[in-house]
């Protein structure tokens, strides 16, 4: 009933079981992604990161339907930066800081409105919603115990930015087993060229961290799947 389907990528097709596999969506906030926000006081185009979301929703919707995980990420921090070393409260010279006031509260906190999800792409209820302190998904989380308590093997990569938290999370997944598909229209970065070598870097030498596609060849085959609603 829940035989391998295939998914037409780079380098080569992607294989996958409807029964082990998840969408995971990182760090689609209000924080990077809303005029206005952390993101944009940077000097950042926002949207470039805003291209993502339609696809990305129509993906969300496809994985609901057919009854595949969703599991959502947030970059952020404990209220007290307890959770926030030096290196990273300091890079830089921006005119804002992780912690400082922004448009939309406290500059990636926990809890606050600037911190959570776009409205657009907004958890259900039930889905997994992984707070993380650093760029990759798996440091300091509970993601790979999720991933093992479902018996997920592969994942749907999606969200920003593809070459810093996106490009993180797939090494650490592919350093942990996992076969990873990094959608190419539902991440996005704030530099075109960055997007455009950090999706050629995934594929490069045979696939060297994991396949490469995009939204509508992945739809199709969750589609074609028969995974019954969840």
């Amino acid at each position: 009933m829940n035989a391998l389907q295939h998914i037409p990528a780079v380098p080569a097709e992607f294989s996958f079981d409807p029964r082990s596999i998840a969408l995971l969506v990182i760090d689609m906030q209000r924080d990077f992604l809303l005029p206005g926000g952390f993101g944009e006081s940077l000097g950042n185009d926002v949207d470039l990161l805003r291209t993502v979301i339609d696809p990305l929703a129509a993906l969300i919707a496809a994985a609901r339907a057919t009854g595949i995980p969703v599991i959502h990420t947030r970059e952020g921090h404990l209220p007290d930066l307890s959770d926030c070393p030096p290196a990273k409260l300091l890079r830089g010279n921006p005119s804002q800081r992780i912690g400082d006031p922004g448009a939309f509260g406290r500059i990636l906190i926990r809890g606050e409105y600037g911190h959570d999800i776009i409205d657009e792409l907004a958890p259900l209820a039930g889905e997994v919603v992984i707070d993380k302190p650093g760029k990759g998904a798996f440091y300091g989380t509970e993601l790979a115990e999720v991933l093992e308590r479902d018996s997920i093997r592969s994942l749907l990569v999606t969200g920003v930015t593809t070459e810093v938290c996106v490009h993180t999370t797939v090494r650490e997944a592919n350093d942990r087993g996992y076969e990873c598909l990094v959608v190419s229209d539902c991440v996005g970065s704030y530099f075109p060229e960055f997007q455009r070598v950090g999706l050629e870097m995934i594929a490069a030498q045979g696939g060297i961290f994991g396949w490469v596609a995009d939204s509508p060849a992945v739809i199709g085959a969750l589609t074609s799947s028969n995974t019954p609603a969840q």
